[in-house]
């Protein structure tokens, strides 16, 4: 692989796929990783005939404990450096904290929170020390607003912090961070969690964006190294609000909406 190299992580369907795509549009060798093992090699079979990159897939369940380590150790056999991480795995639990059982929050916890960390930590000396590396976070606009259900919104907050602290921690470096934190967006996510139909009910056709619009702006927030990325102008409309009002307001509106996403 002669080119920059990105890893993208959760990279079979939905935000991580569009990530994929982008970036073989743009010429970049890919590692891509996900549970499902078939649709990956489909979407690398279908990058490489069109865009002529050379296209390593890695399925691997984040939710392991030891698969960081394990991709790490994949890519280093292979002689591969990453210079482009995309951290985009991620799901949620129908229903909120109360409602699932301990094993499943902690596998969010281990997905979402700890893999994230693990894979930039472990990724980051290469980087610092080639001169050039990208980081992006996906995380949510949920991140931003207090409040919310479950595990979720609070685990996306922390991202965002994480990325803001990095970043900071990063300046001079040539490493890049970026928290991407697109709202709706169209993908199988909620499919995946049930979510689709009270979501489709509670909220305008307006409200959603397409994952290549999201990826397009998170790309570019990357290179430009800004800490933070709301996509769309509803949602930065929304973001304003959240950090404008008390914050006792926000918790009302939220918990007013989380009864409908409630498990019966």
């Amino acid at each position: 692989m002669d080119r920059r190299l990105a890893l993208v992580t959760g990279a079979s369907a939905g935000i991580g796929a569009a990530f994929a795509r982008t970036l073989a549009a743009r010429g970049h060798d890919l590692v891509l990783t996900a549970r499902r093992a078939e649709r990956l090699e489909a979407l690398a079979g279908e990058l490489r005939d069109r865009h002529g990159v050379e296209v390593l897939t890695l399925a691997a369940d984040l939710a392991d404990p030891g698969a960081p380590a394990a991709l790490q150790g994949a890519l280093t056999a292979r002689g591969l450096s990453v210079d482009i991480l995309v951290n985009n795995a991620g799901y949620g639990l129908p229903g909120g904290f109360g409602d699932n059982d301990w094993r499943d929050q902690a596998a969010v916890l281990q997905v979402m929170l700890t893999a994230p960390c693990e894979l930039a930590h472990r990724l980051l000396p290469g980087m610092r020390a080639r001169g050039y590396g990208r980081i992006i976070n996906v995380a949510s606009l949920a991140g931003l607003t207090p409040g919310g259900v479950g595990l979720y919104g609070p685990v996306k907050a922390f991202l965002i912090g994480f990325s803001q602290s990095l970043r900071q921690e990063c300046v001079g470096d040539g490493v890049h961070v970026s928290a991407l934190c697109p709202g709706l967006t169209w993908s199988e996510f909620h499919d995946v969690n049930g979510m689709r139909e009270p979501l489709n009910r509670a909220t305008p056709a307006w409200l959603w964006m397409e994952a290549e619009t999201v990826v397009a702006a998170g790309l570019a927030a990357a290179e430009a190294n800004r800490p933070v990325c709301v996509p769309g102008a509803a949602n930065k409309v929304l973001a304003g609000l959240a950090w404008l009002l008390p914050d006792r307001w926000v918790m009302a509106i939220t918990a007013a909406q989380g009864w409908r996403f409630r498990k019966p």
